[in-house]
């Protein structure tokens, strides 16, 4: 994990990406659907290691929304992810540069299981694509360090899209932003490869499913239905969703 440095601070173009992109995420309408909100980082009941997963092109808003979470953001290695490792750090979130799979194990198990709690924060499409496809790295992590998943839907109103591989999502001001969290998926402990396979297809179509939902609700075509209330940021009463009323 990267050790505090105070030289990238001052990076005037750093902290002006910051400064725009915390004041522009504040003018959104925000809300959440929890499946259970006790895998929330910031619900008291979160007191195990959790490894989170949503697709890169969202990056953004959990960036934002969640900035200064006990979360460890995954990073490339690849030069492309410098910034992004900058920033995220600007916002108050650790660090690990490297892999999901096989070689990153070792650093990784250190941390989740160190004095302090740790979650995990992982793109599972990242960095390079293809869009909305999951790799068998945070799977396999899971396994390995008997940490569950947690997949994480999120969707905007008629977001822009930049012409990246990722379609990278930027929401107007002032519109809707939603999220929707999915049940903890726990994957068996030093699983083989069949078992780790069968989970990443599980895993990537419960996120697909998820991100569909977070995007048609904040586009207006749909809602929960009146008898699960929706919960803004910070309230962690317990919400069942009801996926076909959803829908």
């Amino acid at each position: 994990m990267r050790s505090f440095d105070p030289g990238w601070l001052g990076s005037p173009a750093t902290w002006i990406t910051t400064t725009v992109a915390r004041l522009w995420m504040k003018t959104l309408h925000y809300r959440v659907a929890y499946y259970d909100p006790k895998v929330d980082p910031f619900h008291p009941a979160c007191t195990k290691p959790v490894i989170y997963l949503f697709w890169h092109e969202y990056l953004l808003c959990p960036l934002i929304i969640r900035a200064g979470s006990p979360m460890v953001l995954v990073v490339s290695r690849h030069r492309d992810a410098e910034i992004l490792d900058r920033i995220a750090r600007r916002l108050g979130f650790a660090t690990v540069r490297g892999s999901t799979g096989r070689g990153g194990t070792a650093a990784l198990l250190q941390l989740v299981r160190g004095e302090a709690l740790r979650h995990l924060a992982i793109t599972p499409d990242g960095p390079r694509g293809p869009r909305r496809t999951m790799a068998g790295g945070a799977v396999y992590l899971a396994s390995r360090l008997g940490v569950p998943l947690v997949p994480l839907g999120f969707g905007y109103d008629r977001p822009w899209r930049a012409p990246t591989w990722d379609r990278f999502a930027i929401p107007k001001p002032g519109t809707r932003a939603r999220c929707v969290v999915g049940p903890a998926v726990h994957v068996p402990p030093e699983a083989d490869r069949k078992v780790l396979e069968e989970y990443r297809t599980r895993v990537a179509s419960i996120l697909n499913d998820l991100t569909t939902l977070a995007e048609e609700w904040a586009a207006g075509k749909a809602e929960p239905s009146d008898s699960f209330p929706i919960l803004s940021r910070g309230d962690f009463r317990r919400l069942w969703l009801s996926w076909n009323d959803a829908r």
